[in-house]
């Protein structure tokens, strides 16, 4: 999904990073094309060559409607992987949305489209499409030191991408809707002419 869950409130990936005790923070390199994208769905994991993306058009059509591609590119940090033909076919399918450890191009165009893509970098340079070549689809990936598995939640917006195990997902969105609520009481307080200082118990 891309909207919010049962607990109706949108949540940000700061407050999921919190609510789940600081873990599951992929790599800050990793940022949406425009601010405004963002994503809250089941992660399916794909392991790319680098400077290959024969396993994303494979992945397009392997991935569940509602699932965000979430690629480790092997270091390969410095190719195009995705564009508009691929975000098209991925738009068809129904696909949440990309979060990728590698680059993308046209990215006029896929800010234009407004399908979520959360890349590490933007490059001109094209890939290869080996048949043979060494990629995974479905297990587990690893983005700086977050091990993303199939159905994990991803929450991503413009301040990063987090990653939460499919067995606490639950309960983190609970208290990360506890922690919205909250906040925006502190907010409502801070405009009441309340503190930080007062408000947090601080010296």
């Amino acid at each position: 999904m891309t909207a919010a869950g049962e607990t109706g409130i949108r949540l940000s990936s700061a407050t999921v990073h919190e609510a789940a005790g600081r873990i599951g923070a992929l790599p800050s390199a990793i940022k949406p094309l425009s601010p405004d994208m963002r994503l809250e769905a089941p992660a399916f994991p794909v392991r790319v060559p680098p400077g290959d993306n024969l396993w994303l058009h494979r992945a397009v059509y392997a991935a569940e409607r509602g699932e965000v591609l979430v690629v480790d590119t092997g270091g390969g940090f410095e190719y195009g992987y995705w564009g508009e033909v691929l975000a098209e076919a991925a738009i068809a399918r129904g696909l949440a949305g990309l979060v990728i450890d590698g680059g993308v191009r046209d990215s006029r165009r896929l800010i234009e489209l407004g399908w979520p893509v959360f890349a590490e970098r933007l490059c001109v340079r094209g890939t290869a499409k080996d048949p043979g070549g060494d990629g995974e689809l479905g297990e587990p990936v690893r983005l700086g030191d977050v091990t993303v598995g199939l159905g994990d939640l991803i929450v991503a917006d413009a301040d990063g991408v987090v990653c939460v195990p499919t067995a606490s997902a639950d309960d983190i969105r609970s208290r990360s809707a506890e922690r919205e609520r909250t906040e925006t009481e502190y907010i409502r307080r801070l405009r009441g002419g309340e503190t930080t200082l007062a408000i947090y118990g601080l010296p």
